[in-house]
């Protein structure tokens, strides 16, 4: 991996954007135990929230909730560590961090098919990406994609340049044609695709799914886990209501996601698209038969392959599907 000056530069206004990623979100309820929670401004990360404030989801659990957007998941991670949040929500490529033993999670949530490969326009394969510049939010779901498309060519990331660089600047970067490719997501790439239509995807999850899945997923802090037990079972069976709520509302779910997001319903809705919602008996039925510790199973070897885990981690020690099974019952 390399870094010249445009990396450097934009690099830098990486590091600005996310000193001001974090912002504050809003309270819902009016009585009960306080809970901190971190989202993304995605129908991945934000649909159960909205679902919990429309319905009155907190108030029914005893709850009051403070929310807070973010443009990632390892800033939440990090949030949670530095006690400044309670729960927070990860996409696929901030899974890593859980298994480390940084945080639990405590909820899978979908699985995501929103990652791409882009790359500017007469780019049309991974292999013409060589020496070229690569924009990625590190840790996260768009790194994840561009490794795995890189390996399927036979390629390394030393084989590109790659530029460290936070989500809202990976949007003007290539949309005015400053760097070559990025490992990114929707619904933000379809704000690239505005300004850039004949853009090439040279990559999606999908073309992985046989030998790996994307699982999205609500995460709490270590802490929060073993010291607030009620707070935790009571946070779980909001998202467990919101879940079944978006399982059988889903469109009801986009509209109320796009209220809270304030942007167009048909965005909310092909962001939606992108991911396949699983209903509440789903997650229940796939934790308890171990599909959900396959999952992550498959993901940490992952992990390990491209060094973010020194060795392979049993889900069991940071995934707590006994505690979200048994918030329903």
């Amino acid at each position: 991996m390399t870094h010249g000056p445009l990396s450097t530069a934009l690099a830098g206004l990486s590091a600005l954007a996310l000193l001001t990623a974090c912002g504050s979100g809003s309270s819902s309820g009016s009585s009960g135990d306080k809970v901190r929670l971190g989202y993304i401004n995605d129908f991945n990360g934000a649909s159960l929230i909205a679902i919990a404030e429309a319905e009155g989801l907190w108030k029914k659990h005893g709850l009051t909730a403070e929310t807070k957007t973010f443009t990632n998941g390892p800033l939440q991670i990090q949030a949670l560590g530095t006690d400044n949040l309670d729960f927070g929500y990860i996409g696929p490529g901030a899974m890593w961090l859980p298994a480390s033993g940084q945080a639990k999670v405590v909820a899978i949530n979908t699985l995501g098919n929103s990652d791409r490969v882009l790359a500017q326009p007469g780019i049309e394969t991974m292999r013409q990406l060589k020496g070229k510049t690569v924009a990625v939010p590190e840790g996260t779901s768009g790194d994840m994609i561009l490794s795995l498309a890189l390996k399927k060519a036979g390629m390394t990331k030393d084989d590109i340049e790659v530029v460290p660089m936070d989500p809202s600047t990976i949007v003007s970067a290539f949309s005015s044609r400053q760097v070559d490719g990025a490992g990114f997501w929707y619904p933000a790439a379809a704000t690239i695709k505005k300004q850039v239509p004949d853009l090439r995807e040279l990559a999606k999850n999908t073309d992985f799914e046989k030998d790996v899945s994307f699982p999205t997923a609500f995460v709490a802090g270590n802490k929060v886990v073993a010291d607030q037990p009620e707070k935790v079972e009571k946070v779980l069976a909001v998202l467990r209501d919101a879940i079944e709520f978006r399982s059988a509302h889903t469109d009801e779910a986009i509209q109320l996601t796009a209220d809270k997001l304030k942007l167009p319903v048909e965005q909310v809705a092909a962001d939606a698209a992108n991911n396949k919602l699983l209903s509440l008996d789903e997650l229940d039925s796939l934790t308890r038969d171990g599909t959900v510790a396959k999952w992550l199973k498959g993901m940490n070897d992952y992990f390990v392959e491209v060094g973010k885990l020194d060795k392979p981690v049993d889900p069991e020690t940071y995934y707590t599907g006994d505690l979200f099974v048994g918030a329903g019952e």
